[in-house]
């Protein structure tokens, strides 16, 4: 049975209380590694070993810390294969989205990060007065970093590299039930000649060392991903202690459709930014909003495409639908369909449990669900699934399309199809989300902010945005005359 240890001054270490979390493949259902349950004597000694890097590592010259970085980076994209498979059975997604999306954003956001930390400046102002203001931009120190499940790899490094890139020292806690990643890239770490002690990467529970992280005095700032109602746990936890707080959080984003849309095209980006990972992405456009006269239209072919995303076995390659991330979470995805029933709902396909057989006949799959008769307020359409599952709703005009669109108490994202350009200004003035796409999905630039609004977030990541976050700003003023 494979072990999962902490990586904690560049070695890999047993967790200190002996204790062992088990690990499941979400394809079989089956145990297949034991994972370090880390407690508070781990994160001390990851500590510790932060502290006694932080000076060194912050004062290394940006262009040092920026090739250490780029050889992560490359490192990553020589074991493409093998991080690939690995993303697949941790996490259940299919071994060719993790190939082409997954692991070479991983690569991506290193090398961006590396060229960020030789670009990255700050400002001068002069003044009347004979006197010039400057800002430093100073590492924090030590960071935590906190990810989630669902883009594994992806995520974990989207907050390391540019922490690490700034100047900090990080223990990263990435989630317990998808770890494996996350331990082969301490090992890409020490390859590539990262100093000991300049990323600590520690495992286990939540409500046990991620609490732990977050309430840490030495621990300066906090970056998490992942649901809203432990965000707002960790929020209560770190402001006390006037911690810096990044928080991208959930999200029930809306997809507006426009009868003036490009057809076909909207009909396959549509069913894409439902069902990609399983619809196990923050970013994924769980309420469809149609314009009443093509509404019946768009839930024939939404629904014909829909049907043909089978689940299967994520290790074959023309898999394009996989397994849910835990049994745990399939029989939420599950309890939210039986809830939108009774709430009216129906289901126009999915809405179901799938047996893949051969190895996978216990694995945790549900067909892609589409539920249309739904009322906006109903508990289907306010509440975050992160799953498989799509609710059509008519809408008549442009505001009543806004009045639908910002009516949940979530800001993340939206995307609207439409070939009106005024109409894209306008909805990009009048929707509530920190993000939004126009005529595409998830087309992302990593050098724009990227975060959401009400409970779906506090702070901005991505760019320059993250650059400041993991620095202080401090103004320095000089008269010289």
């Amino acid at each position: 049975m494979r072990k999962l240890r902490h990586f904690i001054n560049g070695e890999f270490v047993d967790p200190a209380s002996g204790k062992w979390l088990d690990v499941f493949e979400p394809a079989t259902g089956q145990k297949y590694a034991e994972l370090a349950a880390g407690s508070a004597a781990d994160l001390e000694r990851a500590v510790a070993a932060a502290a006694a890097a932080r000076d060194a590592w912050k004062n290394t010259p940006a262009d040092r810390r920026s090739r250490i970085l780029w050889r992560i980076g490359e490192l990553i994209e020589r074991d493409l294969d093998l991080l690939s498979a690995a993303e697949s059975q941790d996490n259940g997604k299919p071994v060719t989205l993790a190939r082409s999306l997954d692991i070479p954003r991983a690569a991506h956001n290193l090398r961006f990060f590396a060229a960020a930390a030789t670009q990255f400046a700050s400002e001068s102002h002069a003044m009347e007065e004979g006197a010039i203001n400057y800002t430093l931009r100073q590492p924090i120190g030590i960071v935590g970093c906190i990810s989630p499940w669902n883009l594994p790899l992806y995520l974990f490094t989207w907050k390391i590299a540019p922490a690490l890139a700034a100047g900090n020292c990080v223990i990263a806690k990435p989630s317990e039930i998808t770890p494996l990643t996350a331990t082969l890239f301490g090992e890409l770490c020490n390859e590539a000649g990262l100093p000991p002690g300049v990323l600590n990467i520690v495992h286990g529970r939540g409500n046990e060392i991620g609490t732990a992280l977050v309430e840490h005095p030495a621990v300066n700032a906090i970056s998490f991903t992942g649901g809203t109602k432990t965000g707002a746990d960790i929020a209560s936890r770190a402001a006390p202690k006037f911690k810096k707080l990044s928080l991208e959080l959930g999200g029930k984003n809306p997809t507006l459709v426009f009868a003036d849309c490009e057809w076909r095209k909207t009909i396959e980006q549509t069913v894409r930014g439902a069902f990609l990972n399983q619809g196990e992405i923050c970013l994924c456009g769980s309420r469809i909003l149609v314009e009443e006269s093509v509404y019946e239209r768009f839930v024939a072919d939404f629904v014909a495409e829909a049907r043909k995303l089978l689940p299967a076995d994520p290790a074959l390659e023309e898999t394009r639908h996989g397994a849910l991330v835990s049994r745990e979470h399939m029989e939420k995805v599950l309890g939210y369909i039986e809830l939108a029933k009774q709430e009216g709902g129906r289901i126009e396909c999915g809405g179901e449990r799938v047996v893949v057989e051969g190895r996978c006949r216990e694995g945790w799959f549900v067909a892609p669900t589409v539920i249309t008769g739904l009322s906006m307020d109903c508990r289907t359409n306010q509440e975050e699934i992160f799953g498989p599952v799509v609710s059509i709703m008519p809408f008549r005009d442009e505001a009543h399309a806004v009045e639908l669109a910002n009516g949940t108490p979530y800001g993340l994202a939206a995307s609207i199809w439409t070939g009106d350009v005024g109409r894209t200004h306008r909805l990009a003035r009048d929707i509530h989300a920190g993000l939004l796409w126009f005529n595409c999905w998830m087309l992302r630039d990593l050098r724009v902010p990227m975060g959401g609004m009400k409970q779906s977030g506090v702070g901005r990541e991505g760019g320059f945005e993250a650059m400041r976050f993991f620095t202080e700003a401090k103004n320095v003023t000089v008269k010289f005359a």
